[in-house]
């Protein structure tokens, strides 16, 4: 099967066969797999982690509210396999791009020139959004968008080599970042852990080797506690809340190589079957590698710092991902149903905005000037936020499907 061109997570120009407006041939897989991380990401509106803690008894909004938060530290949740699986399809649509903008007679400098200034469009976009509702700049490099426009370049320039260079590159940056943090020296008796945000007790740091990888005592941590503070602030950095550092960029890199590699197999013309299998070889075996570093104490899973081990592991399920959308859709043709989802896909950058701008907020204050205090309260207060959150979701797709028939994609 010979696929036309894919644009990369936000050059959102094509369609598929569901919207004749749209280019023919396109690996619907894809964008139905970006339009489902995106609806993830959307639906925090429906903050089912409050349902379930107004309903602790229940193991059912236990179990939802759990895949709708981060974990603390190691592991994962279904909401943590939002950022790898956006970052993932970077790489996976590369191939595509790259032969595109070849096949229009781009040199080089051509494609290196407009890399560029995909990178930093989307380092400033990630840095807008999230001072949206702050009194200045807030300069913070750990948003999707952000860590994904610090290494795309990177991904662009190896992209053009071998895929034998490309596994090689892979495996130097997670072995170097793995190396930073290992010689980077623990905690002595004497540290300040107020400085770090956290206490040297904190029920979720790990001991022995692995204590390399603790929150806002590692190698990325004192990183930004110099980074930060070259940048104007309110306040001077001393940490992030949340243990997330700008040097992830860097493992995130490794994540948007790994779906390089599966777009390289995508690309191919090997069967579609064939393609299939390898998904899924890959895919287990990078999950079973990813948790024999973990377990072994050699690097554990832990996605806030993108561990080499968060990498391997969470990549695995990226392909497991893909194999599933690739095998019922692309292979099966089951594209009816996933409609709902490829409005989203197809323009994931103005859903990103959508989600995390203030577009929510608009629709949400609105729905309660027009639809009384208490619209929310029909189905009890534990279910308040079921009702707002969906139909706020509800009106972030009209505005996505509106795009759609009007053909407007934002592209970058």
């Amino acid at each position: 099967m010979k696929e036309s061109e894919l644009s990369h997570e936000h050059a959102q120009t094509t369609g598929d066969a569901i919207n004749p407006a749209l280019p023919q041939n396109r690996v619907a897989s894809v964008d139905v797999y970006r339009g489902f991380v995106m609806l993830l990401m959307m639906a925090e509106v429906l903050s089912l982690q409050d349902v379930a803690k107004a309903l602790p008894d229940s193991t059912f909004w236990q179990f939802i509210g759990f895949n709708q938060s981060h974990v603390p530290w190691t592991w994962l949740s279904l909401h943590d396999m939002i950022q790898p699986s956006f970052t993932f399809l970077v790489g996976v649509v590369l191939p595509y791009s790259i032969a595109s903008r070849k096949n229009k007679g781009a040199s080089f400098g051509n494609i290196l020139r407009h890399t560029i200034k995909r990178s930093f469009i989307l380092i400033f976009l990630g840095i807008f959004l999230r001072s949206m509702h702050s009194e200045q700049t807030y300069w913070t490099f750990e948003d999707t968008l952000t860590q994904i426009g610090l290494g795309y370049t990177f991904l662009v320039l190896i992209s053009l080599y071998s895929q034998r260079v490309q596994i090689g590159m892979l495996v130097f940056i997670l072995g170097a970042y793995w190396l930073a943090f290992a010689l980077y020296p623990l905690p002595g008796a004497d540290f300040n852990y107020t400085i770090a945000g956290v206490t040297a007790n904190w029920e979720h740091n790990l001991s022995g080797f692995a204590a390399h990888w603790n929150k806002n005592t590692n190698f990325a941590w004192a990183f930004d506690q110099w980074f930060m503070n070259i940048f104007p602030r309110e306040n001077p950095f001393l940490f992030n809340g949340g243990g997330y550092s700008t040097l992830s960029f860097i493992p995130t890199l490794g994540t948007m190589v790994l779906g390089l590699l599966a777009g390289n197999i995508l690309n191919s013309s090997i069967t579609a079957s064939k393609k299939l299998k390898n998904f899924v070889s890959y895919g287990i075996g990078l999950i079973l590698l990813g948790a024999l570093i973990h377990f072994a104490g050699i690097n554990p899973i832990v996605k806030r710092i993108w561990t080499p081990a968060w990498t391997i592991f969470s990549g695995g399920i990226c392909f497991l991902f893909l194999a599933m959308f690739y095998g019922l859709i692309d292979m099966k043709d089951r594209k009816k149903g996933t409609f709902f989802l490829m409005v989203i896909g197809v323009n994931s950058i103005a859903a990103y905005v959508i989600a995390d701008g203030g577009m929510r907020n608009v629709i949400n204050d609105s729905l309660f000037i027009h639809l009384g205090k208490n619209f929310d309260q029909v189905l009890g207060p534990a279910y308040a936020t079921l009702i707002s959150g969906g139909l706020v979701l509800f009106f972030e797709w009209l505005i996505l499907y509106w795009m759609y028939k009007k053909k407007l994609f934002i592209k970058i």
